[in-house]
């Protein structure tokens, strides 16, 4: 309604002039939008020097996503944003967040009625009234108390002062006075002969009107406000209106811009990183192999009775002068599957319940991991894949020159694929690309090998599935990559478990908390250090699933209690823990219930010094 109003009272000739003025006056336009500009980046760096931990950076991109916020949401709701932004990003305590912003935000409101009560006590008066002494003094108590807040948050945290309290006001009425040369801008541009003093103070005025605004960006409240304080000052109401809306109009524009950037750079971004970091880490060191290691084949069937036993027998007895064991994992199926792959020759592990192929790709390689496999390899039991293309598929892992290896059946021979299926195969192996910066033929892919050390190391965060979250999993720690060419042919059996909506619905979310492992809201949700210099308490985050290797096996699970905060070796190996709390841990072994999956056992011993339960 706000900016209804506006539109219509707003004389259209004196608005065409003005934007017709700005337009053809470039380097004023740059000149009034780079002071504006500085009036944030002065602001980041008062953030940054007030808080602890807080790089310019963040600082910056945090103030402008509230900024956004600001002209998006009602009575001011972008504000958290920017405490959400600095501890998910540069994760800085939330407390010390909050009361650093409380402070400054208090003291920007300090420093505009000073300036509205030095350079225009009459007109500030005029406009708002007896709310300026009540304002004044609001914002003072509010200023000290969360003054007084941080201190002790930063005391408490060891991390020496910096001199920022005393800059916080001067720093702010800077920052409002580089604001004002926008406004200096616009009124030229409308026709109006301001001042610089006078523009400060119409700027001046017009936040301390606006203190809380009801609209998004106080649409109709900053009009109003600048409109009356321009008329005060003697200009025409038609032109006022004029300077008022080009001025909220361009502001407005920044806004949005610099708060969609914030968000996104610098990394990590507010919504979590997006693709993997742009430099992998080293290659891990590899795991080596004794001269009788088997390779080993996983299937993991679900209702796969028709045609298991034919995958399992066509399957090669032995690779590169290695053994081959297959192992089907029974997703919980109803039909006879477990029963023929046995029939037929394989290794079977049942899972009692249907989990997902995530969750039996995730026990295949532990069970590969178990037999000390030279390479792990796994494919779907429905006939689309040839296990008689083990030994290719292997091969690299062999010969050391990878560690992970996809099957590629767009560089190899499709004798049938559905074409709704091939296009979104190539869309999600095009995304899937760009997210993890490299080159990938088919990220969907069911056939797969791994080498030892990459087996131990994987993690598979959802149930449901792997394709994407392994591969980013994996190459997210370094392990080498290479893709083989593969045949592929359509099931004639059974039908799949892919369905797009539900596909999508899963795997997405899958892939940011694979991008984002240990980057939780919950892990950034720091509190304060307790009193007496004790180490600061946590909220810690979620558990992320345990590797292959070193992590509890099916039917058993570890529970932890923090007893104390001790430093532990850092996780050089699977199975370890990080530094944190020294844990008592409780090794549970027994049936998991249908439900919880929680079982009974007895303690076991917990080496402090590598974190395992013996």
């Amino acid at each position: 309604m706000s900016a209804v109003y506006v539109a219509v009272t707003v004389d259209g000739a004196a608005l065409g002039a003005a934007a017709r003025a700005a337009l053809t006056d470039p380097l004023g336009l740059a000149v009034a939008l780079t002071a504006y500009l500085a009036a944030f980046v002065l602001r980041a760096g008062l953030w940054s020097r007030a808080l602890p931990g807080l790089g310019m950076g963040q600082s910056l991109a945090a103030i402008h996503v509230a900024l956004a916020g600001n002209h998006l949401l009602p009575l001011r709701l972008g504000e958290p944003l920017r405490i959400v932004s600095a501890v998910r990003r540069a994760r800085v305590p939330v407390g010390a967040a909050t009361a650093s912003t409380v402070l400054l935000r208090a003291a920007d409101v300090l420093a505009v009625v000073a300036i509205a009560a030095i350079l225009g006590p009459g007109l500030a008066e005029e406009l708002v009234g007896g709310a300026r002494i009540p304002l004044a003094i609001a914002s003072g108590v509010v200023l000290l108390a969360a003054a007084a807040w941080l201190a002790r948050v930063v005391r408490r945290a060891g991390t020496p002062g910096r001199g920022w309290l005393a800059l916080a006001v001067p720093g702010a009425a800077v920052a409002w006075l580089l604001e004002s040369v926008l406004v200096w801008s616009c009124a030229g541009w409308a026709g109006i002969d301001l001042s610089a003093t006078d523009a400060a103070l119409v700027t001046a005025v017009t936040i301390a009107a606006q203190t809380v605004a009801i609209t998004p960006g106080g649409i109709g409240t900053y009009e109003a406000a600048a409109t009356a304080a321009l008329v005060g000052l003697g200009a025409d109401p038609g032109q006022a209106l004029a300077a008022a809306v080009t001025a909220h109009a361009l502001k407005t524009a920044y806004a949005l811009v610099a708060g969609g950037v914030g968000a996104l750079h610098p990394a990590p971004g507010l919504f979590g990183r997006l693709r993997l970091p742009a430099r992998p880490p080293a290659r891990p060191a590899p795991v080596p192999a004794g001269p009788g290691a088997p390779v080993v084949l996983v299937l993991p069937a679900h209702d796969e009775e028709e045609t298991v036993a034919a995958v399992v027998g066509r399957a090669p007895a032995e690779v590169a002068g290695r053994p081959v064991v297959v192992v089907v994992v029974d997703d919980g199926s109803s039909d006879r599957t477990a029963e023929r792959a046995a029939a037929a020759g394989a290794r079977v592990v049942r899972m009692g319940r249907n989990r997902g192929l995530g969750a039996a790709v995730r026990r295949g390689l532990a069970e590969g991991v178990a037999l000390d496999a030279a390479a792990v390899a796994f494919c779907d039991a429905d006939g689309e894949y040839a296990p008689e293309e083990l030994g290719a598929m292997v091969a690299p892992i062999l010969d050391g020159r990878a560690d992970y290896v996809v099957g590629s059946r767009f560089d190899g021979h499709i004798e049938r694929m559905l074409p709704h299926r091939r296009f979104g195969n190539r869309v999600l192996t095009r995304a899937l690309s760009l997210v993890a910066r490299r080159r990938i033929a088919d990220g969907q892919s069911g056939y797969r090998a791994l080498s030892p050390a990459a087996a131990r190391e994987a993690e598979i965060v959802h149930d449901f599935n792997y394709a994407q979250v392994l591969t980013l999993d994996l190459l997210g720690k370094g392990f080498a990559y290479a893709e083989v060419p593969i045949g592929y042919r359509f099931r004639e059996h059974g039908r799949s478990f892919v369905r797009l909506g539900s596909y999508l619905r899963r795997v997405v979310p899958a892939v940011h908390r694979e991008l984002n492992a240990g980057s939780s809201v919950l892990d950034d949700m720091r509190r304060e250090p307790r009193p007496g210099g004790g180490p600061a308490s946590r909220v810690e985050p979620a558990p992320r699933p345990q590797a292959v290797g070193g992590g509890p096996r099916h039917g058993e699970g570890v529970v932890g209690v923090v007893v104390d905060e001790e430093a532990l070796a850092t996780k050089g190996e699977q199975g370890r823990l990080r530094v944190g709390p020294r844990i008592e841990a409780l090794q549970v072994r027994g049936e998991a219930l249908a439900q919880d999956g929680v079982g009974l056992g007895q303690a076991g011993h917990l080496d402090r010094h590598d974190g395992r339960a013996r």
